[in-house]
């Protein structure tokens, strides 16, 4: 028998799908609905009643409040990147055809490596909404997002899921590989989108020799991201209880922010429209979290594969977590798949939230499945192509 939670849960997804101009208030609504449900009937994970509540949002607040800083830090962050005037003189070093917006993916991937990959996801569209005119096609959009999450599934900082796989003693190496499938991922999708938005709207011609980069605004960007990227690596290396118990990186990017603002003054306007994708997708990973989830069939790469496109719909982190819980899996296949799988609906993961947050035309399930097909497919590809290439090779977690 289904359990009432996820018969909430999938009516809640279902509504979003719907009414994907209220996406906000039905994820509330569905919140709503599971605690309510919960509250009554079934409790929580840490115990039943509001007791169990208040202790399963303590457990949960750090990654809440994470996601809630880097997704508004980092719409902030975009508007000082706009107005550096950076993605202007662009067009003279990318391709003027469709190989530009093929660079530019590919650019997304790098900085997604070492970079959070919502930072990433909205450089890229800010990028790209400057030299594409301000006219992104909705299968680009969904490209976007799979390539700022094709470029941290190998990397150990450039995903939380494969942070979290580190922390309980998966090597490096031994997820590196997911850049095998995320690669092949990233050619299949990348080319097909970037044929779609030169259709839909070229790159724009090289900008006139006159214009000039604002430098003081690009150094307030470099400061931010670099502020990102310092204490991701700092707190995941060094003092990994830290970062379970505050968050850290959330913080690391508003520090920078407020101590950068006497340099250039950030535009705050933007925050409340940024807020409602932020707050959405808070509503959604709360809800997640509150599934009935202890357990995951054994261990092989078919279920492998249905992880990813399990993430399309269902917070990856939780799956993750029992992942590590259950052993016996190729680390890099699941990286891969959680990491990569969130790209096949625009709220599958953080970095889609936050683009379609800029770009409403993303949040239309119907829109990203149709444009975006090469997602998908690029996922199947690349999932096969690595198991061909390399086979299943689980890696015993030390215990």
């Amino acid at each position: 028998m289904v359990p009432v939670e996820f018969v909430l849960f999938g009516l809640m997804l279902a509504g979003v799908a719907r009414f994907h101009e209220r996406a906000l208030e039905c994820a509330l609504a569905g919140l709503a609905a599971i605690t309510a449900y919960k509250l009554a009937f079934t409790g929580f994970d840490a115990g039943p009643g509001l007791a169990g509540l208040v202790a399963h949002l303590r457990h949960e607040w750090v990654v809440l409040v994470n996601l809630l800083a880097l997704l508004l830090g980092f719409a902030v962050l975009a508007r000082h990147f706009e107005e550096s005037r950076v993605p202007q003189v662009l067009p003279r070093v990318l391709p003027d055809d469709w190989k530009g917006g093929f660079v530019l993916l590919l650019l997304i991937f790098v900085l997604s490596s070492f970079l959070d990959n919502i930072a990433a996801a909205i450089i890229g569209g800010t990028i790209a909404s400057t030299v594409f005119g301000g006219r992104l096609h909705v299968g680009y959009l969904a490209a976007i997002v799979a390539a700022a999450n094709a470029g941290g599934a190998g990397s150990v900082i450039g995903d939380t899921t494969t942070t979290m796989m580190w922390l309980e003693g998966v090597a490096a190496a031994d997820v590196l590989h997911a850049y095998i499938a995320a690669g092949v991922a990233l050619l299949v999708c990348a080319v097909p989108a970037s044929l779609q938005q030169q259709r839909f709207s070229p790159i724009m011609a090289d900008p006139p020799p006159a214009l000039r980069i604002d430098w003081s605004r690009a150094a307030v960007v470099g400061c931010i991201l670099a502020a990102a990227i310092v204490t991701n690596v700092f707190v995941n290396t060094r003092a990994p209880e830290l970062g379970a118990s505050f968050p850290c990186i959330g913080a690391a990017v508003w520090a920078a922010l407020v101590l950068c603002a006497p340099l250039r003054a950030p535009d705050w306007s933007m925050l409340p429209a940024s807020a409602r994708g932020s707050f959405f997708l808070l509503a959604l990973v709360t809800a997640a979290s509150m599934m009935p989830v202890d357990r995951l069939p054994a261990a092989s790469w078919a279920v492998a594969l249905g992880l990813g496109f399990i993430s399309a719909v269902f917070d990856n982190i939780p799956l993750t977590k029992l992942a590590l819980e259950q052993g016996g899996y190729d680390w890099g296949i699941v990286a891969y798949a959680v990491g990569f799988g969130g790209s096949m609906v625009w709220f599958g993961s953080s970095a889609g939230v936050a683009l379609s947050s800029q770009f409403s035309q993303a949040r239309s399930i119907a829109a990203w499945l149709r444009h975006g097909w090469h997602v998908a497919l690029g996922y199947v590809v690349g999932f096969l192509v690595l198991l061909a290439a390399l086979g299943w090779r689980p890696v015993p977690l030390p215990r």
